[in-house]
């Protein structure tokens, strides 16, 4: 029989007597009063010997990845995905705040398969390369996530304030930005257009759940926000 725990901010819950561990404003993990945050956002449940996570909201979305970042859906409000893996993490923004939570599942019927990131090089997902510059773009909207240290709670810089702190103009870090989302959605990755010519408003928050959940950037990229010189690059 598997069995089910949820981390948020180094503390652990466990289904209540229904079962379920509710995720909100309300409920068994009440994570803060952010208005932008619905009342009952997330449900764990078991349903036929499966365990599940349910987007009970109606405007938030979550992504969802495996511990090693190759794995990853996108929760959208009104479905649920199934939890699969021993270590589970689960990302998503409300207003200004992004949160990760941490499932962690006993007797998970699969196991993640981690493999050697390759040295030297633009970094490279799937079939899509990024250069310094782009990469230092991303670095720079989620530098708050990757040194949360042990919180599970973090804000996302403006646009002025991430160009300013690459040492950019604005014009050139959202011509940086274009591109990132641009080789992103071109993959697959949902949320960063808002249709066929345009950019979605909430991109910068997509973009940041997406990269620290699929680890395309990680703490030890952080020495990438002092490297002026990359941040020239395209």
């Amino acid at each position: 029989m598997s069995e089910i725990a949820l981390e948020y901010c180094g503390e652990w819950f466990y289904p209540n007597d229904e079962g379920t561990i509710d995720v909100g404003r309300d409920g068994d993990l009440a994570i803060d009063d952010n208005p932008y945050l619905h009342r009952q956002f997330l449900r764990v449940l078991q349903d036929s010997g499966i365990w599940w996570l349910v987007n009970r909201g109606s405007r938030i979305s979550a992504t969802v990845s495996d511990a090693v970042g190759g794995v990853q859906s996108w929760l959208a409000p009104g479905t649920r995905l199934p939890v699969v893996f021993p270590t589970t993490t689960v990302v998503f923004t409300a207003g200004p705040t992004t949160y990760e939570l941490g499932l962690r599942l006993t007797g998970a019927p699969y196991q993640e398969i981690r493999s050697d990131d390759p040295v030297g090089g633009a970094t490279t997902i799937g079939a899509v390369g990024f250069s310094t510059g782009q990469k230092q773009v991303i670095v720079a909207l989620a530098e708050a996530i990757l040194r949360r240290d042990g919180t599970g709670l973090s804000e996302i810089p403006s646009t002025a304030d991430a160009a300013a702190r690459l040492g950019l103009p604005v014009t050139t870090f959202n011509r940086k930005l274009d591109t990132v989302c641009d080789k992103l959605d071109r993959i697959g990755v949902k949320g960063l257009r808002g249709g066929p010519r345009s950019l979605a408003t909430n991109r910068r928050a997509r973009l940041v759940e997406y990269a620290v959940a699929s680890r395309l950037v990680t703490a030890d990229d952080l020495h990438l926000l002092d490297d002026k010189d990359g941040s020239s690059c395209a």
